[in-house]
């Protein structure tokens, strides 16, 4: 798993940090996971290359990890590290084929005209990861898949909310059009990085409907499954924070750098979920009405 961890600790991600709750084999297989969705979604975002050159590409990592699923012989270093943990879990090609499909989409689509098409696009990168990631973790309630649906797409919502200004910098917009002219926002002012009220009542309706996802998963998370749950919780608490401090800016994402956590708050949460999960408490630390 030696490329799968060094891809891991070099992105230094929210999502890799709560891999720090599970037992040591379920981590190495969540690095593998983690590492795959890096790796293409690199490719799909390394803008120096055609288009059409990273499309050929995707649909190498495609047919690599079919064989992956398929008991063959993936050509991949990071699909032959994966390719255990997939016969272990009996991680299905389905959703890694649906999740090349979502960075697919990025080489193709620069808006997004309703929430309906993006809640496709969160769903493809997402909520994906959370269904592969949830058969790492082991779960007893199918309740669960709703679960890691949901929470991917509050996970996915407030990483756009947060990201506005680079993706206006490589001219995406995924803020839904239809939201924007709801709330009298012209595309050219993002992508101008004009910050105003208008702006911000816009980014306040989208972290609401995030905040609608994180209460759907809190209320769906089969009560059997809380503890093996622990570091899908760590995620949707680190993410849920990460929005809070988003509201305390007023939204003001045009900024030169990206809201994050403190290593401190990381740590609290890393502890509180520890806490919660060894103690057998009800609540997460996220989705509070």
């Amino acid at each position: 798993m030696q490329v799968s961890q060094a891809i891991t600790r070099k992105s230094a991600s929210n999502l890799a940090l709560a891999f720090v709750l599970l037992p040591r084999e379920k981590r190495a297989g969540m690095a593998a996971l983690y590492a795959f969705c890096r790796e293409v979604d690199d490719v799909a975002d390394e803008e120096t290359a055609p288009v059409e050159t990273r499309r050929a590409q995707l649909a190498a990592w495609r047919e690599d990890i079919r064989a992956a699923c398929d008991g063959g012989q993936p050509r991949f270093a990071v699909n032959q590290e994966l390719a255990p943990v997939i016969a272990q879990y009996h991680l299905p090609f389905a959703l890694f084929d649906e999740l090349i499909r979502g960075v697919e989409m990025d080489l193709d689509i620069q808006r997004y005209e309703t929430f309906a098409e993006l809640e496709l696009y969160c769903h493809r990168v997402a909520s994906v990861v959370g269904l592969l990631s949830i058969e790492i973790f082991g779960y007893r309630d199918p309740g669960c898949r709703a679960y890691a649906v949901q929470l991917g797409q509050a996970l996915q919502l407030t990483n756009i909310l947060r990201d506005v200004r680079t993706d206006a910098e490589r001219g995406r917009i995924y803020l839904p059009l239809a939201e924007l002219t709801r709330f009298g926002v012209r595309p050219e002012e993002i992508l101008r990085l004009e910050y105003s009220p208008r702006f911000h009542d816009l980014a306040a309706g989208v972290a609401q409907r995030a905040r609608g996802f994180y209460q759907q998963a809190r209320a769906s998370l089969p009560a059997v499954d809380r503890k093996s749950m622990a570091t899908a919780e760590l995620m949707g608490s680190v993410y849920w924070r990460l929005l809070c401090e988003l509201e305390k800016k007023n939204f003001n994402v045009f900024g030169p750098s990206l809201t994050r956590l403190s290593k401190g708050q990381k740590l609290r949460l890393i502890l509180r979920t520890w806490y919660r999960q060894w103690t057998g408490a009800a609540l997460p630390n996220y989705g509070a009405p």
